[in-house]
């Protein structure tokens, strides 16, 4: 019977979760629905070179709000409730303070920075517009993420999901009203992502408002030991969000080289599907980490190992419908995207999304490894995992099948880096089978 109830309370926490991911990583799949209706491959390529930005700021949300909420849950499982908030107060300030840099960013370096990723000409602008606004609306989206996390392992994620989705449906509304009624092309997704943050944002709120916040701010300095432990564990999660923007610059670069804007485009549409998968992992990670650093918080090692093994299981079987859907639908999925109907564009993302998500399986053990490993406060294992797959494999890789194989060998260098890395992370679990 105690089993039946553990899985309960995993299936509760990762199916809210998965739902709310799924709608989160549908900010970008939208805006790229929108933008490929209106503004056709050149609009495609835009948002492809101005995307990492948006994943530099959800990585640094992530990190802070995986980090704190996880050292949040473990101190309130061993009931050292005034260090609980220190944790939260910590996190508020560090998010000020990265805020601000964004923010920075947007005033004084949106030129720079679409002409350092790779965006000329007519695509130039429109990569620059989106930058700004996506830029300027961080201290809403920084505090977005990290609250999600926090009420979350407050108890409370049926409120997190409802923040999450409302938000997406917003973006929805606002991108049809910006995009295609108003003609305001990539400023306007850019806004309408903003907005919707906002008014999760607002969702967020009612947590507080209705008095069932187990944390809160006090009067506290940031301390160096509590930002450290925070930027530690969420590290992995902000690796694993940062290395897809930093291999979508990489990869713009060289496909660009390759195959032109059109290259870019095709890619585009992988990658903005790669964002939904990778959406669903870290909804199955996201849901049981809490539930992982409870066991581990309350001495029960074998608990948290059964969480995990729930995990592994959900994430192989989701693993395999979604390579059949992506199999055996490329076509139409490309369609959706392919407004034109440019034939080029349609055969490259064909033919590279079959290549490409192979390494799916792959991509979801190495995310729930790493979020296993943060979860129980050992978090080097999950450095190793992250850095491996998120820079030190796949950069020199896709250099050299680039070179060897052209096109091809770029769409073969995720699903080998990921297999690679599951090896390495398959022996770091058996080395600390212990913990």
């Amino acid at each position: 019977m105690k089993s039946i109830t553990y899985f309960k309370e995993f299936a509760k926490y990762t199916s809210l979760n998965i739902a709310a991911m799924i709608s989160v990583s549908c900010y970008i799949l939208v805006d790229t629905f929108f933008i490929a209706f209106s503004l056709g491959h050149n609009g495609l390529a835009a948002l492809n070179f101005a995307v990492p930005v948006w994943g530099f700021i959800v990585g640094c949300g992530m990190m802070l709000g995986i980090g704190g909420a996880t050292k949040y849950t473990i101190a309130k499982s061993r009931h050292e409730h005034k260090f609980a908030n220190q944790i939260f107060t910590n996190t508020a300030l560090l998010i000020l303070g990265i805020a601000v840099f964004f923010v920075s960013c947007s005033v004084f370096f949106a030129d720079f920075i679409a002409t350092s990723f790779g965006a000329s000409g007519e695509v130039f602008a429109m990569t620059r517009d989106y930058l700004y606004v996506i830029l300027l609306f961080s201290p809403v989206i920084l505090l977005n993420y990290t609250l999600i996390c926090f009420i979350r392992n407050d108890k409370a994620p049926q409120l997190a999901m409802a923040a999450m989705v409302i938000s997406s449906f917003s973006n929805i509304a606002f991108d049809y009203l910006f995009i295609i009624v108003l003609d305001m092309e990539m400023f306007g997704a850019a806004l309408a992502t903003g907005l919707a943050q906002t008014v999760g944002l607002m969702i967020l709120t009612l947590h507080f408002i209705r008095k069932r916040n187990g944390f809160h701010l006090i009067r506290c300095k940031v301390k160096k030991v509590i930002a450290s432990s925070i930027f530690a564990i969420g590290f992995p999660s902000f690796v694993t969000e940062v290395s897809i923007s930093v291999v979508m610059i990489t990869f713009n670069l060289i496909i660009f080289s390759i195959a032109g804007n059109i290259g870019v485009a095709a890619y585009g549409v992988i990658a903005n599907i790669l964002i939904v998968v990778i959406s669903i992992y870290n909804g199955i990670a996201g849901g049981v980490q809490p539930l992982i650093s409870k066991h581990y918080g309350d001495r029960n090692i074998a608990l948290a190992k059964l969480m995990l093994r729930y995990a592994l299981v959900l994430m192989a079987i989701i693993s395999v419908l979604i390579y059949a859907i992506v199999f055996f639908g490329a076509h139409q999925i490309t369609n959706i995207f392919n407004s034109k109907q440019n034939e080029i564009l349609q055969s490259l993302a064909v033919s590279g999304m079959k290549i490409y998500f192979t390494g799916a399986i792959f991509a979801g053990f190495n995310i729930i490894m790493a979020i296993y490993f943060t979860s129980i406060d050992n978090p080097r294992p999950a450095h190793i995992i992250s850095i491996l797959r998120g820079f030190v494999v796949i950069l020199p890789l896709v250099f050299l099948l680039s070179h060897v194989a052209g096109i091809t060998g770029v769409w073969l260098v995720f699903p080998i880096t990921e297999l690679v890395v599951s090896g390495i992370g398959l022996w770091l679990f058996s080395y600390n089978r212990h913990l």
